[in-house]
């Protein structure tokens, strides 16, 4: 993966009155920016090009990085934005891309499979949340951000956070009951037809 960040800021010209170096972000945050996108829904076909489109806003809009926050929150945001951008345009795609495989790195293969079957449920679930309310559980469950954070980088107000994150905690309980009562069905239809 980072082979395929790094080939992709290569491809940018750096501007001098951009504070931040494309190359250095993309070096230092390339794995950051890969997994937020796809925990913000970004098919895995598409991170490449949604990774570029991340590089290409530190390009163009590095200059307003003024280290009132951490990296990581200013490019989080980006990264919000970028994958929104993403699903509005995904209904109109048209090719079918198979899924990008990354390599184990040398992993015991058995928890290989055990973390992306759980990275994929977790997807799931996630993909039963709103745009804003999936943004804002991301941020704060997942990477951490304080809820003061959230609400600077969003431009919201702190209440409009804090009842995303209601939301999202009661939507993101019922996608995963939801979840589990698919995989009850499903097993059950296996048992019954004869443990195949």
């Amino acid at each position: 993966m980072k082979g395929k960040v790094s080939r992709l800021a290569r491809v940018l010209p750096i501007r001098s009155e951009s504070r931040l170096e494309v190359s250095a972000v993309c070096t230092e945050h390339g794995r950051f920016m890969w997994t937020t996108l796809h925990r913000l829904g970004v098919p895995p076909a598409d991170l490449p090009d949604a990774v570029q489109d991340v590089l290409v806003v530190v390009h163009r809009r590095g200059h307003t990085f003024d280290g009132s926050c951490r990296l990581t929150t200013w490019l989080f945001a980006v990264c919000a934005k970028v994958a929104a951008a993403h699903r509005r345009r995904a209904p109109v795609r048209r090719e079918q891309l198979r899924e990008v495989v990354e390599p184990v790195d040398g992993r015991d293969p058995e928890q290989v499979v055990l973390m992306r079957a759980a990275a994929a449920r977790l997807r799931c679930v996630l993909d039963g949340l709103t745009a804003e309310q999936r943004v804002a559980f991301v941020m704060f469950e997942i990477e951490g951000f304080s809820c003061s954070e959230i609400a600077k980088q969003l431009g919201v107000p702190l209440g409009t956070v804090h009842s995303r994150l209601h939301a999202a905690r009661k939507g993101f309980r019922a996608s995963l009951e939801r979840l589990k009562a698919r995989e009850r069905h499903q097993q059950n239809r296996r048992r019954a037809r004869g443990g195949r």
